[in-house]
């Protein structure tokens, strides 16, 4: 086939661009097998190493993720149960603080009613003191009206204070008696 290809190109006197010469193809041939087993023997074994350690970075960056991934879903769940326990925490501090100012109301009202129950006896003695002591002044004011009165009508003075006391406390006792029998 090579001796066909020689002869048709020396019949033909003008070269043909679509069939290169002999040396050409044995010499680019040469060089691409040369070519060839360079980049086979050394270009190739780098690129596979340098693509080799390339994969282990990866997987080694792939694993790191992984367990910052694990770390964090650890982390996730520890905040969460943290957060439940702070609520519960929180729950039961407000029922602490609902009781203690239950109790603080109770407290409160106690204390209001026993100073409610001391005002009002106190309020009651003093009523009754001032009862007392509008009772004996009007006593001695009715005592001694009744006297000038009696006095005016039969016509003489009643100058016997201890005989006159007497009288105006029996009419007074008589009339209290009338009082008390009229309820």
């Amino acid at each position: 086939m090579l001796k066909a290809l020689v002869t048709l190109a020396a019949q033909e006197s003008e070269p043909n661009p679509l069939l290169p010469e002999i040396y050409d193809l044995v010499w680019g041939t040469l060089c691409f097998l040369a070519i060839l087993f360079v980049f086979w023997k050394f270009v190739l074994p780098r690129m596979q190493d340098m693509l080799d350690q390339r994969a282990a970075a990866i997987e080694g960056n792939i694993e790191k993720a992984d367990e910052a991934q694990r770390q964090a879903e650890v982390a996730l769940e520890q905040y969460t149960a943290q957060l439940a326990s702070a609520r519960k925490e929180a729950g039961e501090i407000r029922e602490a603080a609902r009781e203690d100012a239950k109790k603080i109301v109770a407290e409160a009202k106690d204390a209001a009613t026993a100073e409610a129950g001391r005002v009002t006896s106190a309020a009651h003695a003093q009523i009754e003191a001032e009862r007392q002591s509008a009772m004996v002044s009007l006593r001695g004011e009715v005592g001694s009206l009744a006297l000038d009165l009696a006095g005016g009508v039969i016509g003489e003075t009643l100058s016997d204070d201890a005989k006159a006391q007497a009288v105006v406390d029996r009419f007074l006792a008589d009339l209290e008696a009338s009082e008390k029998a009229a309820k």
